[in-house]
Formats: C-alpha cells, structure tokens, sequence
C-alpha cells in the first residue's frame, strides 16, 4: 500500500528491491553503530560491508538511551557517545564513505529533534535514502510523522509479531521502503534459533501491506540468514556485525560474505 503521505515515487530502496526482485535474490540488510568502534573504522566498515555483498545499511545513531537494544548494540552507542559521536558525525561518515548501496539512517526520535528543522535534509544530502526512527509508533505524532514522510527520505516503519491486522495495515500505509518486521519481542541480541511462528508472522504482515518484508532481531548465523531469506524479501543482521566489529573490520566483513552465501544458495 503506498502511502499518500510520501512525496517520493523513485527512492533509491525502492529501485534497490525492484532490482533484487527481478534477480530473484533477497536483500541482505547490515546495521553498524556510527562512531564504533572508532570513525575511521566505523567508515572502514561500511565500506567493507558494501563490498562483502550488503544491499542496504542502516547507521545507527549513537543514543544514550537505546532502550530498544540489547547489551552488544547498547555498548557500541556509549562507545561511539564517549568519542563524541553526534548525529553529523555519523552523517559525515555516510558522506565520506561515498556508498553506493541504499543507506537508511537509524535513530532514537530526540537526537533527530536535536538535529533542528534541516536535518533530515542533510541526511539526505549526505547519501541517505531512508530514515528509521525507533521510538515514533504509527499514530503517536500525525504532524511529526508527516514531517518524517515529506522529506525525500523512505520513512521505514516497524511492526511486532503481535501487531494486529488492522494496524499493520496502517503501519504499512504510512511507511516506505520496507517494513522493518521484529522477528521476537524484547530487545535487539543474538539468539541461538529463530522463532517457530515467524512463517506465519511474515505471512500475516505480507497479507496486509505491499512493501517488502524484511526481518531482523535475533539473526546471528549464515543459518539463520538462510532461513528468513526462505520467507522474507530481506534479512537484516545487526548484533552480530555490531560484535564481529568489536574484532575487527576484517571479522565483520567475513560475517557478511558468510551471509551473503547463505542467502544466495538456499538449502
């Protein structure tokens, strides 16, 4: 369901899927934390992972707060804060890694309010082609999510495997890009299997939207990579490319091609 509220009709996410669709392969999705371990690795980093076969990489935006992560992800925030990571900070190292791939900037609602009125302009300027805001439910600020839809930017949305129906609906109606489906409740971290009733939870979200489906929370292994990819139109890795990183860019970049191939040679 497009949403009527998006100003955009050729994003680059969108152009990213057409073109994976008629490839008939599924995206590979890679988070890393801007500033972590350090900005020059950090813009090592997602060069490396472009190279190593992602399709898209979210940023995210050091927060003190990460309520919504689990331990690995939250220590590569104060990581990133205790260098004096900012918002432009992370938008300058999307800008000086010069990617070509689809990058959605991933946030905490208050460091993009902190950011004033033109920031989701400089995101875009920097190289952004979307923005994921964790924090900001469908409904919860009309004139703010607006904002978010009007700024040549993808506004991705997340769904829970207990959203009902009618609000996966609306969430898909009022986002772009992809829906960005929580494979599990809780926090973001590695788990040693996927959920049992994710086949159902993607067949139900793909039942009432038209925008890709792609799942992540929980994804660890080349295993795991596999089978989401059997069900969704992506898989997305976040806490465990967040931990190879705290190896080395080397470490993290073996993570992804070893995703990678797993995606592309289902079982």
């Amino acid at each position: 369901m497009a949403s009527g509220l998006v100003t955009i009709s050729s994003n680059a996410l969108d152009a990213k899927f057409q073109q994976l669709r008629e490839q008939g392969r599924k995206a590979l999705v890679c988070y890393v934390t801007a500033g972590h371990p350090t900005r020059a690795a950090s813009v090592a980093a997602l060069r490396a992972i472009e190279a190593a076969g992602a399709d898209v990489l979210e940023v995210g935006v050091p927060f003190s707060d990460p309520m919504a992560d689990g331990p690995v992800i939250q220590a590569s925030s104060q990581t990133a804060l205790d260098q004096g990571t900012t918002l432009d900070d992370a938008l300058a190292m999307i800008r000086e890694a010069g990617l070509s791939i689809p990058v959605v900037l991933f946030s905490y609602l208050n460091p993009i309010l902190a950011g004033g009125d033109d920031v989701l302009a400089r995101a875009r300027e920097a190289g952004c082609a979307g923005v994921l805001v964790t924090d900001l439910p469908v409904g919860a600020d009309p004139a703010r999510e607006a904002w978010f839809s009007t700024q040549g930017l993808a506004f991705v949305r997340l769904v829970a495997p207990t959203t009902p129906e009618a609000r996966i609906r609306e969430i898909g109606a009022h986002g772009a890009g992809f829906v960005y489906l929580i494979s599990r409740l809780g926090v973001t971290g590695a788990r040693d299997s996927m959920p049992a009733e994710l086949p159902e939870t993607v067949a139900r979200v793909r039942r009432e939207t038209t925008l890709p489906v792609c799942v992540g929370f929980g994804v660890s292994t080349p295993e795991h990579a596999r089978a989401v990819a059997a069900l969704a139109d992506g898989v997305i890795v976040g806490t465990a490319i967040v931990k190879a990183l705290n190896e080395s860019v080397d470490a993290a970049a073996a993570l992804v091609r070893a995703m990678r191939h797993a995606i592309d040679t289902p079982a």
